[in-house]
């Protein structure tokens, strides 16, 4: 089994979710960034209008429409930090 991440998203107002993933894929301002344990840690400034889509094992997704803010990779986790998040009904977030 792949080791996980440590997954914490928070608006300004609120923790909205905290758990285990095997990777987060978010939109930033240099362009879509995938993140898997280990990654190189990096602060980066996501996109004004964007979703961050959080993979957990057994193939299930959860996605957030976000409004900025950034996001924050350690080897072993990331934090993101938004002005906004808003849970993406499973429908709405297939691509």
């Amino acid at each position: 089994m792949a080791r996980q991440l440590h997954v914490d998203v928070v608006a300004v107002e609120e923790k909205v979710w905290s758990g285990d993933a095997d990777m987060v894929v978010a939109r930033t301002t240099e362009g879509e960034l995938g993140v898997l344990y280990g990654h190189t840690p990096l602060l980066g400034q996501l996109a004004e209008e964007g979703q961050v889509r959080i993979k957990q094992s057994g193939g299930s997704e959860i996605a957030y429409d976000v409004a900025g803010g950034f996001i924050s990779v350690t080897g072993t986790g990331v934090t993101i930090l938004a002005e906004s998040a808003v849970a993406v009904s499973a429908s709405s977030a297939a691509h």
